[in-house]
């Protein structure tokens, strides 16, 4: 199937991938007086008295926004909010069939960062969640950092910490594959973007310590031009101040992780890596380094972002189920410890008997995803003292 052509072919057919569906009938007077005025008076003045029961008599407690301003619209970067809007109608369609969370797309047309903030501030108390959505790096580190400090729902930005909780989970497994410790394994991602700087974060917090980080100028260290984001990242990663590219950073690694660009590693590049070597090429749709090619020069694990190739590296298995476990629990933030809570739970699901270097990654459409990681979720929550319920 070509998909390209397919895709648009039933985009136009269906019109958009999501609607409005009533929960209530309208059917009668007396229905008409219940789910609108006279009636509908009274729970607005209830809310007027306790604003927080804005989430038990409406829909708030199960609704999400899923919010973008088109500028890192999935590989194809800056094509405005308009040209996203396909993007996020499918996060939303993803978000019901996976964890029954009702989602709204909204693009904002601005690149202001007070503005986004602004703008995503003063519709907060419609939803019980935010969920941002390719938005262009450095950016998007700041809007999320304010966003956290004036709103009191979860805001989650999805291609951060999204890709750095399944990629944790995978490393997880992956590590146990090839026998090797987390504490002692030498990792290099590519790409310090928003993704690439979330994983870094990310695989330190569940435990790595060796982790070098590579841009298009190099290894991230000083001396070689980096924004705010990237200069943080080079004054905790890569202690020995090592500097070169990325071939230099991959001699004698044990882990390699892409979110960069296609076909910049080569196979000289996997062999010059430690035995053993896990290799997470996830650039989408043509990854760093092909599955095959990698696989011949010697990686133990490979896993993608692909579901065309086994150990398919995908954030479907994670957002889903994230917000569920927040909106059930009425959490305030989604905070360090539900996120690798949620990595935990995700590679748990993996057996010992069923692990293998083909398989250390749930499938997608495997049902016990989505609430085993809102369990975890939940339960990280109350425990970490940020759940209302």
């Amino acid at each position: 199937m070509n998909y390209a052509e397919e895709s648009l072919r039933l985009h136009g057919e269906w019109k958009g991938k999501i609607e409005v569906v009533s929960r209530v009938k309208v059917e009668s007077k007396d229905d008409l007086s219940l789910a609108y005025t006279p009636g509908v008076a009274e729970p607005c003045l209830a809310i007027e008295k306790n604003p927080d029961l804005s989430f038990d008599l409406t829909r708030r407690h199960n609704l999400v926004a899923v919010i973008t301003d088109g500028t890192a619209v999935l590989g194809l970067g800056d094509i405005g909010p308009e040209a996203g809007m396909p993007v996020m109608e499918g996060k939303c369609a993803l978000f019901k069939a996976f964890a029954d969370v009702d989602a709204f797309p909204i693009c904002i047309k601005s690149k202001d960062v007070d503005e986004i903030v602004r703008t995503i501030y003063l519709i907060s108390g419609s939803f019980g969640g935010i969920n941002l959505e390719d938005i262009a790096a450095p950016r998007c580190f700041e809007i999320e950092r304010k966003l956290k400090e004036i709103c009191d729902i979860p805001v989650f930005h999805d291609d951060q910490h999204g890709t750095a909780i399944v990629v944790g989970a995978a490393m997880l497994n992956a590590i146990r594959v090839v026998g090797k410790k987390l504490d002692e394994v030498k990792v290099v991602i590519n790409g310090a973007g928003s993704a690439g700087i979330a994983i870094g974060k990310h695989l330190m917090d569940l435990g790595v310590k060796h982790l070098k980080m590579v841009d298009r100028n190099g290894i991230l260290c000083e001396g070689i031009e980096m924004n705010p984001a990237q200069a943080e990242m080079a004054a905790i990663t890569n202690p020995e101040k090592f500097s070169g590219k990325l071939a230099d950073a991959l001699a004698g690694a044990d882990v390699f992780v892409g979110v960069s660009a296609p076909h910049i590693v080569s196979k000289e590049m996997i062999q010059s890596m430690a035995p053993g070597a896990i290799v997470f090429p996830m650039a989408n749709p043509v990854p760093e380094i092909e599955p095959d090619e990698a696989k011949e020069a010697g990686a133990a694990v490979v896993g993608t972002g692909r579901s065309d190739h086994p150990n398919q590296i995908n954030n479907v298995l994670v957002f889903p189920g994230l917000f569920r476990g927040a909106l059930d629990v009425r959490a305030r933030d989604i905070n360090l410890e539900m996120k690798l809570a949620a990595s935990h739970a995700l590679a748990d699901l993996v057996s010992d008997e069923e692990l293998n270097a083909e398989y250390i990654l749930p499938k997608a459409f495997d049902k016990r995803v989505g609430p085993a990681v809102a369990a975890a979720v939940a339960q990280a929550a109350r425990d970490s003292g940020v759940a209302k319920l």
